[in-house]
């Protein structure tokens, strides 16, 4: 999954139950619904900082959110 048209970043490091493997601070994937699920559901350590899905080759933030939202 290193190639893809939607990135998950954070400017913290990010983890998640769906993932095999920390991320770091982001991760690539070629499909939008499983980015934007992954994102959901994914923390940033520490909690609190924003976790958006960017649609790479336009740059258009698909999804966004913060802890607690």
């Amino acid at each position: 999954m290193l190639n893809g048209n939607y990135r998950i970043e954070s400017e913290c490091p990010m983890v998640s139950a769906l993932l095999h493997e920390a991320r770091g601070k982001s991760c690539m994937l070629d499909d939008r619904a499983l980015a934007v699920v992954v994102a959901a559901k994914s923390q940033t350590v520490p909690p609190g900082q924003e976790i958006r899905v960017v649609h790479v080759p336009t740059g258009e933030i698909l999804f966004r959110k913060s802890e607690g939202e």
